[in-house]
């Protein structure tokens, strides 16, 4: 069975989409621990983000970077702070957070609830930066 993030790669579930390439796709997460918080992921499916070969997972940090730097433009930040947890989801996947300070990465704290159009904002807000 497809993973959550394959269903949004393939349009069966609605995302916040920042930015995509034949490759790799980015998302804001819809439980986010800071404003600007996006989740990127390759298309293909794997699991755990070290069994993706060597190319895919280069190119995964390369597609991230890019979109780090649109968020650091579009959300006031000291840094885009860089996660990979993987237990939630059963697909590689990278956090990308903005930061002002290092408790701004902590997963355990309450998870905002943004309004859609808020979403909506943030998401256009970054996607416009994405080079």
């Amino acid at each position: 069975m497809a993973s959550i993030f394959s269903r949004i790669v393939a349009g069966e579930i609605p995302s916040y989409k920042i930015a995509e390439d034949e490759n790799y796709y980015a998302f804001l997460d819809i439980n986010p621990v800071a404003v600007g918080h996006t989740l990127v992921i390759p298309k293909r499916e794997e699991d755990y983000i070290f069994d993706l070969n060597d190319e895919e997972l280069a190119g995964l940090m390369v597609f991230a970077k890019r979109v780090a730097a649109a968020i650091k433009e579009a959300i006031p930040c000291v840094k885009v702070g860089v996660a990979v947890l993987g237990l939630e989801v059963p697909h590689a996947h990278v956090h990308l957070i903005p930061m002002q300070k290092e408790s701004d990465m902590n997963f355990f704290k309450e998870k905002l609830s943004l309004p859609a159009e808020e979403m909506q904002e943030i998401c256009k807000k970054i996607s416009e930066q994405f080079k």
